[in-house]
């Protein structure tokens, strides 16, 4: 019997007038039913939050960070069941979705932790003359009520990114999963139905996609938090100039390997890696590895690494634990990943392994002599392609990595603490990683991009400044 899903409304089970199924991508089965509110419902969890704000606000910080280590401990209490319904409703393969959960209760972790001590800080005035008996104060408040907009690749990991840091700063939240990949966002919401956190603190409502422009620009909703494409990111900033707005966006990464990572333990890790994270989600995460750009020097014994290990991974049932890649989210996802490889290699490119589809499955693939003006060697793939590129020398491979609409991560592999540093300095993009992918993360860092890949950053404590302003107290008269 197929379950359906309620939505949350106002920390509520609730349903409207409609559903849609959600069906999984590798057999098709249809997965479970979820009900869509109706504009009244829609309009009553946006009161519900507005009128929860101040109450939200205020409530002490140990009651938060006791809802947030609730959540945490009942995610890891439930951590088989949920990874079977991602890996169910997204195609991930079984062991990537349980390590999704795992990454979603640290998440909840952290915000408990961050919840507990953020404290604010305090500034004596009196270092001029007219300061003299004053001291500063200062917290972080709410912006106001967050809209929260997740997408299908982590579906309840980059949920938890949007949830855990509002409840931390006591900021209500109005979630939107996205709607192929809903129903572990609906378990969520029985957790959080199980703390005592205030009415109207959070829903998660599964709006569908051509209803969000006017709860995008409802003026309740200062705040927006969106992981998606850079196209619909940069549509929504647009719409709502003077709103607060995170944009987590795509990207196009690049594994750069450097001359001097060039022992044979070396390019086999690199290779390794490179492999893996090139396809471990089918190749849709925003820091999946699209580009590898080597030096000359390694060029040859790399890409032949590369090539045997991405011919190694395993393709199938995303059920199956010996599972390395799972099908795309959709066929039509397929479809357009198999017309990028087929623009690419009308233009000279050459498929050194994969290329192929069946179904809503990519075959992991791997080109060399990628032109310039294929569509793959400037756009987020988001399947599991990577491209081979021979440079010569740190400058032309940091010049290749910029080469770049976006900007997100890139990994360097290098045994070099300067060339360390030079990236770091130099490279256009929100994160280096070095000696490994640039498709780490984890989740207490401080995650973003620049350029096409967004504006402003999640990990926990940097979400919560995101969704909170600076307010200063000064007290005159004291004697310091």
């Amino acid at each position: 019997m197929t379950t359906t899903y309620d939505f949350w409304l106002a920390g509520r089970r609730a349903s409207g007038d409609a559903d849609f199924e959600v069906h999984n991508s590798w057999d098709g089965r249809l997965v479970g039913k979820v009900s869509i509110p109706t504009e009244a419902q829609v309009e009553e969890a946006l009161d519900a939050a507005v009128a929860a704000l101040p109450v939200f606000a205020a409530t002490p910080a140990h009651q938060r960070a006791a809802a947030l280590d609730h959540v945490a401990k009942r995610l890891t209490e439930r951590t088989e069941e949920l990874a079977q319904l991602v890996s169910a409703e997204n195609g991930k393969p079984i062991k990537w979705a349980r390590g999704e959960i795992g990454r979603a209760v640290s998440v909840f972790r952290w915000a408990a932790e961050e919840a507990r001590r953020t404290n604010g800080e305090t500034m004596r005035l009196d270092t001029d003359p007219g300061g003299v008996g004053r001291f500063a104060v200062v917290r972080r408040f709410p912006r106001g009520v967050v809209l929260g907009i997740a997408p299908f690749n982590f579906p309840l990991n980059l949920v938890a990114h949007k949830v855990a840091p509002a409840i931390a700063v006591g900021a209500p939240i109005i979630l939107k999963p996205a709607p192929s990949t809903p129903l572990s966002a609906m378990v969520l919401g029985e957790i959080l139905a199980e703390t005592d956190l205030p009415v109207g603190s959070w829903s998660i409502l599964t709006v569908p996609n051509d209803r969000m422009p006017a709860l995008v620009q409802d003026e309740r909703l200062p705040v927006i938090s969106f992981t998606g494409s850079d196209k619909v990111g940069y549509q929504i900033m647009d719409s709502v100039p003077r709103k607060h707005c995170t944009l987590e966006l795509g990207g196009n990464a690049a594994a750069v390997v450097l001359a001097d990572w060039s022992s044979e333990a070396d390019l086999d890790w690199a290779a390794t890696r490179i492999a893996m994270f090139a396809n471990y989600q089918g190749g849709q995460s925003c820091i999946s590895v699209q580009r590898v750009i080597a030096d000359a020097s390694v060029y040859d014994a790399l890409a032949e690494k590369v090539v045997a290990k991405v011919r190694a991974q395993v393709t199938g049932d995303p059920a199956d634990d010996a599972t390395d890649v799972g099908p795309l989210i959709d066929e039509n996802a397929a479809k357009r990943v198999e017309s990028w490889v087929e623009d690419a290699v009308a233009k000279g490119a050459k498929v050194l392994t994969g290329g192929t589809r069946e179904g809503a499955t990519y075959a992991p693939t791997v080109l060399a002599d990628l032109p310039g003006d294929a569509i793959l060697a400037k756009a987020e793939v988001f399947g599991p392609v990577l491209s081979l590129h021979r440079v010569d020398g740190v400058d032309e491979a940091f010049a290749a990595v910029n080469d770049s609409a976006f900007g997100l991560q890139a990994g360097v592999f290098t045994h070099d603490l300067q060339t360390a540093f030079r990236a770091h300095r130099e490279l256009e993009v929100g994160g280096v990683i070095i000696g490994d992918a640039p498709s780490y993360r984890a989740d207490q860092m401080p995650y973003g991009g620049v350029k096409d890949s967004g504006v402003g950053r999640e990990g926990v404590k940097y979400a919560m400044d995101d969704y909170t302003v600076e307010k200063v107290m000064v007290l005159t008269g004291l004697d310091l």
